[in-house]
């Protein structure tokens, strides 16, 4: 399962790249606002850091609106993904711009016949919101399972699931005991996973029992 980091705070990006856990990178225009930045900026800044896709998510919300922004965002990187709703619109122009070979990740999805119809209008990635699922009492990762299912019924559906409003470490556990293709995750729940008290607690007592021997390993 590949690992997308959702943020558009470039010295976040850069630290967790380093790791080589990151797979690409995933944006909104909630996160842009928040970076206080020029969007064209930050993206160009990101993907001189990630060889792997970056989502930029269009704003308009008719489909001629969003072919335009889409192709303008596109030339950008040739690693970037144009976003767009979950809208007859956005699925209008997903057609359009994957039909020209631009990718698509198409975003907002909380019904698994929305990704199907997402998938058949050529969608590259679709996002589905586990975290506003689970936030209504409706069990998010029953529609990654759904989702799932229909996708692996129909060998010319190629479009992959992104699962995105990712919120602790036991949705990305679930997202890969199902088969999703892609997490995307905030920074603070990439950092959670390597976390577990019993490895803290290990390491403190190798470290204590190391001391004792009163010995160095040159460096």
């Amino acid at each position: 399962m590949k690992f997308f980091i959702d943020t558009a705070d470039i010295e976040e990006i850069r630290d967790l790249a380093t790791t080589g856990m990151l797979d690409g990178v995933t944006t909104n225009p909630s996160l842009i606002a928040k970076s206080g930045r020029d969007f064209f900026e930050v993206l160009k800044d990101i993907c001189a850091v990630v060889d792997g896709p970056v989502s930029a998510e269009v704003t308009a919300l008719d489909a001629e609106g969003m072919i335009r922004e889409g192709k303008t965002v596109a030339k950008l990187a040739d690693n970037i993904v144009v976003k767009a709703p979950l809208t007859w619109d956005g699925l209008r122009a997903c057609r359009a711009l994957s039909s020209e070979g631009i990718k698509v990740n198409v975003t907002l999805c909380f019904s698994a016949n929305q990704a199907l119809l997402a998938a058949k209008a050529g969608a590259t990635y679709i996002s589905p919101f586990v975290g506003r699922l689970d936030d209504v009492n409706i069990d998010g990762m029953e529609l990654i399972e759904d989702i799932r299912t229909i996708y692996d019924n129909y060998d010319l559906l190629q479009t992959e699931i992104l699962v995105a409003s990712i919120r602790s470490p036991n949705h990305v556990k679930d997202a890969a005991l199902i088969g999703a293709d892609v997490v995307t995750i905030p920074p603070s729940v990439l950092r959670q996973l390597a976390d577990h008290p019993l490895t803290t607690k290990g390491l403190d007592a190798f470290m204590a029992d190391w001391k004792k021997t009163g010995q160095k390993i040159p460096s």
